[in-house]
């Protein structure tokens, strides 16, 4: 059964905890889905771990539009949400508007998520207004990057803690469905989460969020450019790719790939009747 907003609803008010991983390609999506992840990110986090970036900033409607609905095809259960890219909402609230529409329309996306709470509210709110679901995304919000200078933790001091805490409220007031804390301290994650009737989606914010979300090729051991503290590797993909890729290069060199069980037969007779003519 497709997964929806009142699945995340539903979730929170019985305490159970909600799965999301992220995905860029249909092979990964069908993957993640049919292990029961209940919701799919199609992260703006693919301009670093797909396109090489070093931050999110360079990443397009475009590239959003062409993941999302490649990943859409892979999830028939998992809540497929989309990021809205730097400067596609940030212009004003009709561009929001009309951006989110497109990851819907032509993204096949199932909700859209955009970064920033309180300068945002009213971008949320239209957004919403125009029955497309929204997850709002707060603490280090990555679009900000040269603001925050760095990928650093929000929230130690008292008047960053009132700013996160003001910015969750703004986006549930706004009518978002979640929200995502990204480098929140665990105690004031869970605060928030306790304050807010809609769920929250914790990266690198502890335990205490209503759910998790990780970028897959952090969580696989894929991307090595560079790994954040929060992040817990569940296998080691990236060296045995290594390993494969090292493995079928020798074999090419030396001839023992392809094997007669990896080729194809014909007749002799046809054989030889085409070498007889030329």
């Amino acid at each position: 059964m497709k997964n929806t907003t009142v699945t995340f609803k539903n979730k929170k008010t019985d305490g159970e905890k909600i799965t999301m991983l992220t995905a860029y390609d249909y092979t990964t999506a069908k993957l993640e889905d049919e292990a029961g992840v209940d919701s799919i990110l199609v992260g703006d986090s693919l301009g670093m771990v797909i396109m090489g970036y070093d931050s999110t900033l360079s990443v397009t409607m475009e590239d959003m539009i062409y993941h999302s609905k490649i990943v859409a095809r892979g999830a028939k259960n998992a809540l497929v949400v989309t990021d809205m890219p730097f400067m596609s909402y940030q212009t004003s609230v009709y561009d929001a508007v009309v951006n989110a529409g497109r990851l819907i329309k032509e993204g096949h996306a199932d909700a859209v998520k955009l970064e920033g709470g309180v300068k945002f509210e009213e971008h949320i709110r239209k957004i919403v207004d125009a029955s497309i679901p929204v997850v709002g995304h707060i603490g280090m919000t990555p679009q900000s990057v040269n603001a925050f200078g760095g990928f650093k933790v929000q929230g130690k001091n008292i008047d960053d803690a009132k700013r996160i805490i003001d910015d969750a409220k703004a986006v549930e007031r706004a009518g978002a469905f979640a929200v995502v804390l990204e480098c929140v301290p665990t105690p004031l994650a869970t605060y928030i989460t306790e304050i807010l009737s809609i769920p929250t989606i914790g990266i690198g914010a502890g335990n205490g969020c209503d759910g998790q979300v990780l970028v897959y090729q952090d969580m696989l051991g894929m991307y090595s450019d560079f790994t954040p503290k929060f992040v817990k590797k569940y296998g080691e993909l990236g060296e045995s790719m290594k390993n494969c890729f090292k493995e079928y290069c020798s074999e090419v060199k030396n001839g023992t790939f392809p094997k007669e069980e990896n080729s194809f037969k014909m007749s002799e007779e046809v054989m030889k009747q085409i070498t007889e003519e030329e």
